[in-house]
């Protein structure tokens, strides 16, 4: 038998939703999350296509086209090696990534994508800039230019923070 977990009460409920609305950051995150489950939703639906989860996009930007250390990946997902590990079999079993030697540590993996992988990314690219098109015809074109605009300032704002 499960015990019934008590509810929130109605006005923290009210109040948590209109403190989520006032934060600029909450709704990009809430935005980046849905825009992920549409893309990989539509990547899958391609003919041929391989079957990404959420967590195999989460991993993808992180790869460098030179080919990145298991040890590296785990550390900027901030998971175990073990978890990358997993993602990286999935993604290997797709023949979207390798794994080889890394040329600086005899015992370290370099993963790196496969010819198939890189032309994974220019088509999940592809998929992007199509929803990307369905959303300015709803906002507007201006509007989404200047999201863009905004978006570039903040991320390059953001890269700054990050590396000091």
């Amino acid at each position: 038998m499960s015990k019934k977990r008590p509810a929130a009460p109605p006005e923290y409920r009210k109040s948590l939703e209109r403190t989520k609305q006032e934060s600029t950051l909450q709704l990009l995150m809430k935005a980046a999350r849905l825009v992920d489950e549409e893309a990989v939703r539509r990547v899958s639906a391609r003919e041929g296509a391989p079957r990404l989860r959420r967590s195999h996009t989460a991993l993808l930007p992180h790869i460098d086209l030179d080919g990145t250390r298991l040890s590296d990946l785990a550390e900027r997902l901030g998971v175990s090696k073990q978890a990358v590990s997993e993602l990286v079999d999935d993604l290997e079993e797709a023949g979207v990534v390798k794994r080889a030697p890394d040329p600086d540590d005899a015992r370290a993996k370099r993963i790196s994508f496969t010819k198939k992988g890189l032309d994974g990314l220019m088509s999940g690219l592809a998929v992007l800039k199509d929803f990307e098109a369905e959303l300015a015809e709803a906002i507007g074109k201006a509007e989404m230019q200047r999201l863009n605009q905004t978006l570039s300032q903040l991320t390059e704002r953001l890269q700054r923070l990050c590396a000091s």
